[in-house]
């Protein structure tokens, strides 16, 4: 279906998106919509005939695991709540560990890259055809952005798309501002990339925002859209007319008249790349051929020398077989270990694994440690106030040493918990309001140490 131009709806700016001129349709993050009733935003917006698509941050089609039955129904609800016409994910996996591994689970708090191997590929498509089984509408899946890449490598992005889009029928939302993140850090051609993958099957494009820091670019989605991603954009457009395009702003909401600046120049951008009448194919068009080299032998292992992935439109190189109908316990379990390993060294402080550059893996575990102190601040507003200036540094020391195994909302209950056994925060007001914080949220814990502290701290600040 044609979407036109749309943006990303937040709580933050649902008045500016409402007044907003020229908005065909808006994009919001399906975790955080309830699943019984709307934002009274969202109903207007649906009452002028605005579509809304749900838009999934947190299955990990790309994680070893099958998904999970709850999340993948919470998305169906949210999509049938909405009368969406489909509903997007991510190409990422979000957490590892568990049972495969017999280790303990661990959450990234962010979309992390899946090694474009065929073991991967295989898993993910299992993982696909399983939510594309429990969805009531089409699924489409996003390029991600990414700060570090697998070693040994079978496939190019471009060639993992097509194939996963030639196995599963499943449709593509294409990120250009990833394309660029890729491009900045990681040395990949947005316009190879968009040579190789099947533009057919694009569902709509996002568009966003980021910044460079010391030749590192971060898809921040909170600065401008720069010119850059705008000439990938472009790119795009010379190719295919994408179904629609989507300005995306997740935080340090500009004005009203900036987002509309912005979405004016993705228009300008679109218009003026629009290839001369009737030389592209339109989206309905049948699918153009797309050759992918055969699936080789299994993977060497990591420190043997990366194996150049052959050109994805060479004449001469077969399609690989059709795969089984059912992923093999041994990829899934080959996958579980390398995604663990990797999660592990980002999150809990291990060694690097083989093949990945420790210096980069140093700027990723950073960069998922401050994500996880905002996004924490922001779920739980209360617990800057009451450490003020040393809120930072107090989570992300104890971040270091202690892995989100939950969600955010547990992770600042946990986060309380740690400073009020350590004995903080130094003054006695703010620990008693930290006190009382946790415990009209912790629920119905058992009572453990953290509670005999707080107890036995209560009731010394009643005797004063």
């Amino acid at each position: 279906m044609e979407l036109g131009i749309g943006i990303g709806w937040r709580p933050e700016i649902a008045h500016e998106v409402e007044a907003l001129a020229g908005i065909d349709w808006v994009e919001a993050v399906a975790e955080n919509l309830c699943a019984d009733h709307l934002p009274d935003s969202l109903v207007r917006l649906r009452e002028r005939g605005v579509t809304v698509v749900p838009h999934g941050v947190a299955l990990g089609l790309g994680g070893a695991d099958r998904p999970d039955p709850g999340r993948l129904a919470a998305l169906a609800a949210r999509a049938e709540l909405l009368g969406a016409p489909l509903v997007t994910e991510h190409i990422a996996f979000v957490r590892a560990g568990g049972p495969l591994t017999a280790s303990p689970g661990l959450e990234a708090g962010h979309l992390l890259p899946v090694p474009r191997t065929w073991d991967a590929l295989d898993v993910l498509c299992e993982n696909v055809r399983i939510a594309q089984d429990s969805l009531p509408v089409p699924l489409a899946l996003e390029n991600i952005a990414a700060l570090i890449t697998w070693p040994d490598e079978e496939l190019t992005e471009g060639q993992f798309l097509a194939e996963l889009v030639e196995r599963t029928g499943v449709r593509l939302l294409i990120d250009v501002a990833n394309l660029h993140t890729n491009h900045v850090n990681l040395g990949q051609d947005p316009a190879k990339a968009l040579d190789e993958l099947p533009v057919e099957a694009i569902a709509y494009v996002h568009v966003a925002g980021g910044v460079e820091k010391n030749g590192v670019w971060h898809d921040t989605h909170a600065h401008p859209v720069t010119a850059p991603v705008l000439e990938v954009l472009a790119e795009l457009r010379s190719r295919v007319e994408p179904p629609g395009v989507l300005l995306e702003r997740d935080d340090a909401f500009p004005p009203a008249r900036e987002l509309a600046g912005e979405l004016d120049a993705i228009r300008a951008t679109l218009r003026k790349a629009a290839s001369p009448a009737g030389s592209q194919a339109p989206v309905g068009s049948p699918a153009r051929t797309v050759t992918v080299p055969a699936a080789p032998a299994p993977a060497p292992p990591v420190s043997a020398p990366p194996t150049p992935a052959p050109s994805v439109s060479a004449p001469t190189v077969s399609a690989p077989p059709a795969p089984a109908p059912s992923v093999s316990d041994a990829a899934r379990d080959r996958t579980a270990v390398a995604q663990t390993a990797l999660l592990s060294a980002l999150v809990a402080g291990t060694p690097a694994p083989a093949g990945f550059d420790p210096a980069r893996l140093r700027v990723q575990s950073r960069s998922l440690a401050a994500k996880r102190a905002d996004v924490v601040a922001k779920v739980a507003p209360e617990l800057p106030e009451i450490l003020g200036d040393g809120y930072r540094a107090a989570f992300l020391a104890y971040a270091g040493g202690r892995p989100m195994s939950g969600g955010y909302r547990r992770d600042a209950l946990d986060f309380a918990e740690h400073v009020l056994i350590a004995g903080g925060p130094a003054d006695p007001v703010a620990r008693r309001e930290l006190t009382y914080w946790w415990r009209d949220r912790s629920g119905s814990r058992p009572p453990g140490r953290a509670t005999r502290l707080i107890r036995a701290a209560r009731a010394a600040l009643v005797g004063r």
